[in-house]
């Protein structure tokens, strides 16, 4: 029986109970999407890993391609955001997708994008995102002994020296390059990493400012959680770079 004829069964309310306890849990049963106010993910699925994949700005199109790309041969899941801007939309108030994982980070976003909103639209707004975050979290983190890889793009404005006064340790192996870099939380990560060609930065200890990204979400939790960060339009080096660390770490 092939998965359309099962699938037409299950709706014509047809299946044994032999049936559905051995196909019940097929993938057409599993969800493409997961969504967070108006941050929609796309899901994809290529076998079993612990590997979690993540792109959250929508306007960082050279990660979008090189994620993509590599999740047609890779086994994980990769969390794979709709939009194509940078900000997205809650209670029609902009917010950074990546400052939303936590109350204050998100709270500093909203504030700072949305400057002639009233205080109670932006109280609404993080009563939507508390009501959903978690839902959202336990979805990207990995499981134990599994690990998230998160690719971004930057621009001008932003590189590895950023992060550097607020890391913990750094190895800059390609400082003429400082627009690549990953940024980890695990200190046995950053040590495989600085054997690398690449500049690399740890950010394990708790912030004193919680900015509300993922990456100090992780850090809090002790979740394994990698940042590939590259700049927009180098997609050759962001899947070198990405095709490295999913070799070389455990």
């Amino acid at each position: 029986m092939n998965a359309a004829h099962r699938a037409r069964r299950l709706v014509a309310g047809s299946w044994s109970r032999r049936e559905f306890l051995v196909f019940g849990w097929f993938p057409f049963f599993r969800s493409r999407h997961i969504h967070l106010a108006g941050a929609r993910f796309r899901i994809l699925r290529n076998g079993r890993s612990k590997r979690r994949y993540l792109l959250i700005h929508g306007n960082e199109e050279t990660a979008r391609i090189v994620l993509t790309r590599f999740m047609e041969t890779q086994p994980g899941i990769a969390y794979r955001i709709e939009t194509r801007t940078r900000n997205i939309q809650v209670n029609s108030l902009e917010i950074d997708p990546n400052r939303m994982f936590s109350r204050a980070g998100a709270e500093a976003s909203l504030k700072s994008l949305n400057t002639n909103w009233a205080p109670q639209q932006v109280a609404a707004a993080l009563r939507t995102l508390d009501h959903g975050r978690e839902h959202l979290v336990r979805a990207l983190l990995p499981p134990a002994g599994g690990l998230i890889i998160a690719v971004h793009n930057n621009s001008e404005e932003y590189s590895v020296a950023d992060e550097v006064p607020i890391s913990d340790a750094t190895s800059l192996r390609e400082p003429a390059n400082p627009h690549a870099f990953f940024l980890c939380t695990e200190r046995a990560d950053f040590l495989i990493l600085s054997r690398s060609p690449y500049n690399v930065v740890l950010q394990q200890e708790k912030p004193e400012r919680d900015d509300g990204s993922l990456s100090r979400l992780a850090a809090r939790r002790g979740a394994r959680y990698v940042n590939l960060e590259v700049r927009l339009g180098n997609a050759d080096r962001q899947l070198e770079m990405l095709r490295w660390a999913n070799q070389n770490l455990p």
